[in-house]
């Protein structure tokens, strides 16, 4: 689902919606708009450097900034066009089921709906459906989600499920995703978690990312990706994890195995200081690079990377 089905989306609801809020009632669920995350805080929060070069930054730190920009791009739309659509009266109420839409106008080639269940326990379920316009079929689910209000604004949990493929069956003119990603978060932990399933090639590919941050800055995420990385046709997997302090000096480690790895381990580790350029390298194998740097200059001592699955 790439970014021009999120501006569809989100222009093509804002204006249909503005069109004909004359026409809507005004009985949002009560506590509704509390209860769904916004995009900064599912956003995943690095220290970024922004004067140097990115030719100078410590390899790792880049690849985990990359990352987090990827996944904050992947999740931000998503909220902001929920958010949008619950700012407008609501079009039809049934029970506890709320409905915004459907909308499509002018030369959009589907046409969307927002349905809101009010759970008796406090929590909210919700799905973003479409089909092509000018059609009379059923609504196919794209995004769905759950809220589970907390004490406060910031302790609130729930989950979101992002179907590209479902996009692209409802609008293949905007949409060439691939996939489902679904996200879990707890605002109460401070922790975010993403899975992705996909197909690179033919081949299947899966990705889980977990992050967990603090109070002062400091974070910790661990991605892992199974798939082809080339070579022979076995899957590979792969798992980096970053760790960083407020200030922005980090250190990642990284481990292949299996495809043409086989069950023989290829581990590397990179540190960087407070300006994220690298002040330490070690790898297990010289493809990678052998070493540079002194290990005492890394603010995390010790690798650290989960068990193998």
């Amino acid at each position: 689902m790439k970014r021009t089905l999120a501006t569809s989306l989100v222009l093509s609801s804002l204006f249909a919606l503005t069109a004909t809020g004359c026409l809507q009632q005004d009985q949002r669920p009560e506590g509704l708009e509390k209860a769904l995350p916004t995009s900064e805080q599912l956003s995943i929060k690095l220290p970024e450097s922004q004067t140097r070069a990115v030719g100078q930054l410590a390899e790792y730190y880049t690849h985990t900034r990359n990352i987090t920009r990827t996944l904050n791009g992947s999740t931000a739309w998503v909220l902001v066009l929920i958010h949008a659509i619950v700012q407008y009266p609501v079009t039809t109420v049934e029970g506890n089921v709320y409905t915004w839409g459907p909308w499509g106008e002018g030369l959009d080639p589907a046409e969307y709906k927002l349905v809101v269940t009010a759970l008796a326990n406090g929590n909210f379920e919700y799905q973003l459906a479409g089909r092509p316009r000018n059609t009379t079929g059923s609504f196919e689910t794209v995004i769905s989600g759950t809220a589970i209000p907390g004490a406060t604004e910031t302790t609130g949990k729930g989950q979101l499920l992002l179907d590209f493929d479902a996009a692209e069956r409802v609008n293949p003119v905007d949409n060439d995703g691939k996939g489902q990603l679904t996200i879990k978060y707890d605002f109460a932990q401070r922790a975010l978690e993403i899975d992705a399933v996909t197909a690179e090639n033919g081949r299947p590919a899966t990705a889980h990312y977990a992050y967990k941050d603090q109070a002062d800055g400091s974070g910790d995420m661990v991605f892992g990706l199974r798939g082809d990385a080339g070579g022979g046709a076995g899957l590979e997997s792969l798992t980096l994890r970053s760790r960083w302090q407020a200030g922005g000096a980090g250190r990642g480690d990284a481990r292949v195995v299996g495809g043409d790895v086989g069950q023989a381990e290829v581990t590397a580790s990179e540190c960087w200081d407070g300006q994220f350029r690298r002040t330490y390298f070690i790898a297990a194998s010289g493809e990678l690079g052998g070493s540079e740097g002194n290990v005492a200059n890394c603010v995390f001592a010790n690798a650290d990377l989960p068990p193998r699955q």
